[in-house]
């Protein structure tokens, strides 16, 4: 497979539409990696460890998967558990992680009234709160709290003023102008009145923003995120 195609397969999936973002991911410079699609090539062993749930036959040869599907067998860690005080843990359960990409966003997800959406594999961390599924992190907003390719676990909240808490770590997919944008966001008491919520990031280069609560679609908790440090 074309070594230039590959690295926008890569950039795509993490949803880095400015290559210095991607380049940012990877430690290098844009100048580097402007040339690795020039020369229609790319360093294999740092993308590798840069990319998290790679599949590395993919990233040798281009056959196979892009990522790992099944991570029932790597080594990882849970980076953060989020709780509060109100929650009881559970000693054992099963938490369906899904592919978003592959579903029509976050509303039709959450909606699933019909099981279509199937999960791709399912996690299993004892003495967590009760969870409604996982995702994978894409974008850098919340980074270096949350990398792209993590995998965060959420549950499920409606998305009305009296149950948010606010000060937490919220999955939230917010109407713009009909196009669905799903987001990792600390979520804050906003200025402007009861009816707008404010969406902050760890990441300092981007800006908090004031939501009006009628163009949030579905929320939910973050109630912990998991970082791959190994894909053997």
């Amino acid at each position: 497979m074309d070594k230039t195609l590959m690295l926008n397969m890569l950039q795509n999936y993490y949803g880095l539409n400015k290559d210095i973002d991607f380049a940012s991911l990877l430690g290098i410079s844009s100048q580097v990696l402007s040339n690795w699609k020039k020369r229609n090539t790319f360093d294999a062993e740092l993308i590798y460890t840069k990319c998290l749930n790679i599949n590395p036959e993919w990233l040798l040869t281009g056959n196979g998967d892009m990522f790992k599907k099944n991570i029932s067998n790597q080594a990882h860690e849970p980076g953060e558990v989020y709780t509060l005080k109100t929650d009881r843990v559970l000693k054992e359960q099963s938490i369906p992680l899904y592919d978003l990409e592959a579903t029509a966003g976050l509303v039709e997800l959450f909606g699933n009234k019909n099981g279509v959406n199937k999960p791709i594999d399912y996690i299993s961390i004892p003495n967590l709160p009760k969870c409604d599924g996982a995702i994978y992190v894409t974008g850098d907003s919340m980074y270096p709290l949350l990398k792209s390719g993590d995998i965060i676990i959420y549950k499920k909240v409606e998305n009305t003023i009296d149950n948010i808490f606010f000060g937490e770590m919220y999955l939230v997919s917010i109407d713009l102008d009909g196009d669905e944008f799903v987001t990792a966001k600390w979520i804050h008491k906003s200025e402007k009145g009861e009816e707008f919520i404010k969406i902050v990031s760890q990441n300092s280069h981007h800006q908090p923003k004031d939501i009006h609560l009628s163009n949030v679609k579905a929320m939910a908790l973050i109630k912990a995120s998991i970082r791959i440090n190994s894909m053997s």
